[in-house]
C-alpha cells in the first residue's frame, strides 16, 4: 500500500512537471500552423529592413537614414536586436525564419507562465489562466520585437514575484534578463518600475525584524537592474528613448495600438474580465493590499491602452498565483523550482521532432507576409514615376522604407515627436484641410500616395495642380502637375512626369 501511494505520488509530480512542456510545444505547433497570421502587420518588414541594415554596417543607427522628412535627425533603435534576429532568420530561411523565431518566442512564454503557475496551482486552474492569457493576447502575437521580448519579461516578473512570495529579495541572477530585455524591445522600462511595487510587497509582509535588511537588498537589486537596463549600445540613451514614446501625449490615442480598449462589441478582454469578475464575486477571493495594487495597475493600463492587454494577460496571473493557492485549495507555495523529471533522451528526442516537424511543414508550406492591405501595386507604379519627395499615409510608411523609398512618415513616431504626427493626422483626414496643403508646400511633395478610401485623397481628386495618375482599392497615387485642371470627375491617366 505505501509503495503504491508513493508511485501514485511520483506519477502526479511527474506530470506536473510536464505540463509546461505541453503547452510550449501545443503553442508552439499553433503558431506555426498559423504561421501567416504572425505576419499581417507590414512593420515586420521594416524591421528587417532595420536589421539588415545593422548587419550590413556592423553598427547601430544613430540618425534616421529612411525618411526624407527626418533624414539625418537623431534616432536609436531601442529594438535593435530583436531586428537583427528577425534579418538574420530571415536571411537564412526566408519568411520561415520569422515565423519560425516568433512561434518559438510565443511557446517559450507560454511554457514559462504555465510552469511558474503550476507550482502554486492545480493543472485545471493553471490552464484556465494560460487559455485565458492566450485568448487575450492573440491580436497582438505578431512578428516583431515585442513578441521576442515577451519570455524575458514573463521570466523576469516571475523572478521578482517570487521572491516577494518567499518575502525576500530577488536573486541577482535576474539581471542578465534586464540586460537582454533592454537590447530586444523599449519596454524593458516597465520591467524597471514593477521593481518598486513588488519590493514593497515584500517588504510590508515580512517579519518586522528582517524588514530594514529587505529594504536595502531590494534597493541594492533596483539599481543594479537599472545599470543592467543601460548595457547596450546606446547605454543609458535606450532608457531615454524608451521614455520619450510615452512622451508623445496627443499623438497616442491616434495610434492604434495604443488606442484606449473598446467595448463597442463582445470580444475576449470583456469576456474575461466579466468571468474574472464573476468568479472572484462567487468565492469571496481576497487579496493582499499591494497584489490589489498591482492588479488594479495592469488594469487600468489595459483599459488605457489596447497594446497592454497582453501585460495583463501575461503577468495578471503571476500576481495572483500565491494568494489564490491558499484560497482555492491549490497547491501551497513553496518557492519550490524544482526541474521538470525528465531525461536528457526525451528532451533531445522531442527537440529532434519539433525541428524535423518544422522543416517539413516548411517544405510544403509558403510563408509570406499578408499584404491584402499594403500599397503592393501602387508603390511599383510610382518607383516608375522617380518622384523623391513622397507624402503618405501613415501606415503605408513601413512597407515603403522595405521597399527603398523614403517616406513622408512610418512607425516610428518617436522620431517625428507629437506635433509633426498630429499635424499629418489631421492633414491626411482633413480635420484641418490647411493643414494638407501646407505640408505639401512645405516639404515640396512632388506626389501623394494615400488609402484611396482617405478624405485627403478624395480632395485631391478635384483639386488643380494634381492629377490622378494611379488608383485601386487600397491606394492612389496624385502627382503634381502644373496645368492639371479638374472640371469633371477625374479619371485614372498614367502620365510621365
Amino acid at each position: 500500500m505505501t509503495m503504491s501511494v508513493a508511485n501514485t505520488a511520483e506519477e502526479v509530480r511527474s506530470l506536473r512537471g510536464l505540463v509546461p512542456l505541453w503547452v510550449g510545444i501545443g503553442v508552439y505547433a499553433l503558431f506555426l500552423l498559423a504561421g501567416n497570421r504572425l505576419l499581417i502587420d507590414p512593420d515586420t518588414m521594416w524591421q528587417i529592413t532595420v536589421g539588415q541594415w545593422i548587419l550590413d554596417h556592423h553598427a547601430v543607427p544613430h540618425t534616421d537614414v529612411y525618411s526624407f522628412t527626418m533624414r539625418g535627425q537623431p534616432w536609436i533603435s531601442t529594438q535593435w536586436l530583436a531586428q537583427v534576429l528577425y534579418a538574420k532568420t530571415y536571411a537564412v530561411a526566408g519568411w520561415s525564419g520569422p515565423v519560425v523565431l516568433a512561434a518559438a518566442a510565443i511557446a517559450a512564454t507560454f511554457a514559462l507562465l504555465t510552469k511558474f503557475l503550476n507550482r502554486h496551482l492545480s493543472e485545471s486552474t493553471t490552464l484556465v489562466f494560460v487559455a485565458a492569457a492566450l485568448a487575450l493576447t492573440v491580436p497582438h502575437l505578431l512578428a516583431r520585437p515585442h513578441v521576442l521580448a515577451m519570455p524575458v519579461m514573463v521570466a523576469w516578473v516571475g523572478g521578482l514575484i517570487a521572491a516577494a512570495d518567499r518575502r525576500d529579495a530577488p536573486s541577482f541572477w535576474l539581471l542578465p534578463l534586464m540586460a537582454l530585455w533592454a537590447n530586444l524591445h523599449g519596454g524593458f522600462v516597465f520591467g524597471l518600475v514593477l521593481i518598486a511595487p513588488i519590493a514593497l510587497d515584500a517588504v510590508v509582509n515580512a517579519e518586522a525584524r528582517s524588514r530594514q535588511s529587505l529594504v536595502l537588498r531590494w534597493a541594492g537589486f533596483g539599481v543594479a537592474a537599472l545599470l543592467a537596463s543601460c548595457c547596450t549600445p546606446y547605454g543609458w540613451n535606450s532608457l531615454l528613448a524608451s521614455l520619450k514614446i510615452l512622451d508623445l501625449g496627443g499623438a497616442l490615442p491616434l495610434i492604434m495600438e495604443w488606442r484606449p480598449a473598446n467595448f463597442g462589441s463582445l470580444g475576449a478582454f470583456e469576456v474575461c474580465l466579466l468571468l474574472g469578475t464573476g468568479l472572484a464575486l462567487l468565492r469571496g477571493v481576497r487579496l493582499p493590499p499591494l497584489r490589489i495594487v498591482l492588479l488594479l495597475g495592469l488594469l487600468h493600463m489595459a483599459l488605457s491602452q489596447e497594446r497592454a492587454a497582453e501585460m495583463l494577460a501575461l503577468l495578471a496571473p503571476m500576481v495572483l498565483a500565491a494568494p489564490l493557492a491558499r484560497q482555492l485549495n491549490g497547491i501551497e507555495v513553496s518557492g519550490s523550482t524544482a526541474v521538470m523529471p525528465m531525461r536528457g533522451g526525451l528532451f533531445a528526442g522531442i527537440a529532434v521532432v519539433l525541428v524535423a516537424g518544422t522543416f517539413a511543414y516548411g517544405s510544403v508550406h509558403r510563408f509570406e507576409p499578408h499584404t491584402r492591405g499594403s500599397p503592393v501595386a501602387a508603390v511599383a507604379a510610382l518607383k516608375q514615376l522617380n518622384v523623391t519627395r513622397v507624402f503618405n499615409d501613415y501606415d503605408f510608411g513601413g512597407y515603403l522604407i522595405a521597399n527603398g523609398v523614403a517616406p513622408f512618415i512610418d512607425g516610428r513616431t518617436e522620431l517625428y515627436g507629437e506635433k509633426f504626427f498630429v499635424d499629418h493626422n489631421a492633414a491626411s483626414g482633413l480635420m484641418e484641410p490647411e493643414n494638407l496643403f501646407r505640408l505639401l508646400d512645405q516639404y515640396g511633395i512632388e506626389a501623394t500616395l494615400m488609402r484611396t478610401q482617405s478624405a485627403a485623397t478624395k480632395l485631391l481628386d478635384h483639386i488643380d495642380g494634381w492629377q490622378k495618375v494611379y488608383a485601386d482599392d487600397i491606394a492612389t497615387i496624385h502627382l503634381r502637375k502644373v496645368g492639371a485642371v479638374h472640371t469633371v470627375e477625374p479619371v485614372v491617366s498614367p502620365t510621365a512626369k
